[in-house]
């Protein structure tokens, strides 16, 4: 309830902090701010820190945020994955179930799918080095009221550190709602990425219980080029047999697909495709 009961700071001066460089923007009316900059000199690939303030009238600083800014090899694969019910079990087409899971359960004993992680870690090292690990974007229709929710659910279930880009905050009026809306701003998020690095080759992960075959669908048929494969969970029955019809047009694309109720079908399929060598084993 905490995450939902909140007071949005606008229009207010915020500092980002980028080794010798600092840059200034005002947040927009619901406390959001994005940067874009020219760095000095040339940036690396890999996870780089960035520091941001927000600054109250008299330009004291009244907050201050640690952040990452990630620039991939273009070697790499890039993984683009929803979260609610493709890797944690949501129940996001009943919302009473989904609030349930929300409100009974904490972050660390909210149940993800069976072999997700093993999945995911095979992917985010495969073909890279230790240190230079696939990069993963999480997107999801859920708010940025759950980041530090979900952070905790990633990083204790151990999967891939990666990006999240989720749904405009809510407020605690607006509760019923979480997970309801915001796919069409979903569908700009995920093209939002592929625009950004037009040279990496992107794997889609997602689900049929909502939009998901029908975003990536929209979406590969705009940047065949730039997608390798695109993965879905069968967590509804009903809609199997249209997520399968949505595969097939993106298939008629070139692009690899699979439909999938286990996370060890998709493994084996990841496998037979070289997203993971051969003899790369689980943890």
């Amino acid at each position: 309830m905490k995450l939902f009961i909140l007071k949005p700071y606008p229009f207010i001066q915020v500092r980002l902090s980028f080794g010798n460089q600092e840059v200034y923007q005002k947040t927009e009316y619901d406390g959001f701010f994005k940067f874009e900059w020219a760095a000095y000199e040339n940036v690396g690939a890999g996870w780089h820190g960035v520091e941001v303030e927000a600054l109250n009238s008299q330009g004291e600083v009244i907050a201050v945020g640690q952040g990452q800014v990630y620039v991939p090899h273009i070697t790499q694969y890039a993984f683009i994955s929803d979260i609610d019910d493709t890797i944690m079990v949501s129940h996001s087409a009943t919302i009473g179930r989904r609030l349930r899971e929300l409100f009974i359960k904490n972050p660390r004993t909210r149940k993800t799918f069976k072999d997700a992680y093993t999945h995911y870690n095979l992917l985010a090292h495969a073909h890279t080095t230790a240190d230079q690990p696939n990069p993963f974007f999480y997107v999801s229709s859920s708010e940025w009221n759950l980041y530090d929710y979900l952070v905790e659910t990633f990083r204790y279930n151990k999967l891939p550190e990666g990006a999240f880009l989720l749904n405009q905050i809510k407020r605690w009026k607006d509760l019923i709602k979480t997970g309801k809306t915001g796919h069409e701003g979903k569908l700009i998020r995920v093209m939002r990425i592929i625009d950004a690095f037009p040279n990496q080759k992107f794997v889609f992960f997602g689900d049929n219980s909502q939009r998901d075959p029908a975003i990536y669908t929209a979406i590969a048929e705009k940047y065949p080029e730039n997608i390798e494969a695109v993965y879905i969970r069968n967590v509804r029955e009903e809609m199997k047999v249209p997520a399968q019809e949505f595969l097939d047009r993106i298939a008629a694309k070139g692009i690899k697909t699979c439909l999938f109720e286990r996370s060890a079908e998709a493994i084996t399929h990841s496998r037979k495709l070289g997203l993971i060598p051969p003899d790369t084993l689980a943890d």
